[in-house]
């Protein structure tokens, strides 16, 4: 067995454990309130929950770092070309910023909408959300990694494959339309689309774990 073949199946065991994490995450997640003042009552109100969330979040997106990583390092056909090399390497820093934020969540954050602690909870949220848009990057990432996959009838299903690039891209404009410019309604387009790549990523995962040409 090569060493661009065993990358691929390391690789993709972590980015099937982290998808599988990252999916039951955000079910329990929920869309992020718009309006601080109720984003705060939600995480005081439910404070295990957040906390619990947050460190399962952190662990699916260092498993995503990781799955990267071994990608870039085996040199199997998914890095053959520059522009999925790219996403991969955005891929492995979009979820490494984005674990800044989980871990901010899960902790400081947390404890100062349990403590009601307005000015604290405010600059850990402000810190939080600038991190968060790592998941940006990390969206359009995997909706290159699975238009590669559609292009070149990889792993997946060409419509699966599909469904994922639509879904990565929704996931990205949402978190721009409901966290930067205010509007709820992107928010709720960035968990439901958030969680449809996180499926796929699954299956893929899966699939090139099992794959016989590296």
């Amino acid at each position: 067995m090569s060493y661009a073949h065993i990358g691929m199946r390391v690789a993709g065991t972590w980015l099937a454990i982290g998808s599988l994490l990252l999916a039951g995450t955000l079910v329990f997640h929920g869309p992020p309130a718009a309006d601080m003042d109720v984003q705060l009552k939600i995480i005081a109100d439910g404070a295990t929950r957040w906390t619990v969330v947050h460190w399962g979040l952190a662990a699916a997106l260092s498993l995503f770092a990781v799955a990267g990583l071994v990608i870039l390092a085996a040199g199997s056909r998914l890095t053959e070309s520059w522009w999925t090399m790219t996403a991969w390497a955005t891929l492995l820093v979009g979820a490494l910023w984005t674990v800044t934020t989980a871990v901010a969540e899960a902790t400081a954050v947390t404890g100062a909408a349990v403590s009601g602690n307005t000015a604290m909870f405010e600059v850990w949220l402000a810190f939080a959300e600038g991190n968060a848009n790592g998941i940006v990057f990390l969206a359009l990432a995997i909706a290159v990694i699975a238009g590669n996959e559609a292009r070149t009838s990889g792993s997946t299903p060409v419509w699966a494959s599909w469904i994922a690039v639509v879904a990565g891209v929704v996931s990205s404009a949402g978190w721009v339309v409901g966290m930067w410019l205010g509007f709820g309604l992107g928010n709720l387009a960035w968990l439901v689309s958030s969680l449809v790549m996180s499926l796929w990523t699954l299956w893929f995962g899966v699939a090139i774990t099992r794959t016989e040409h590296a």
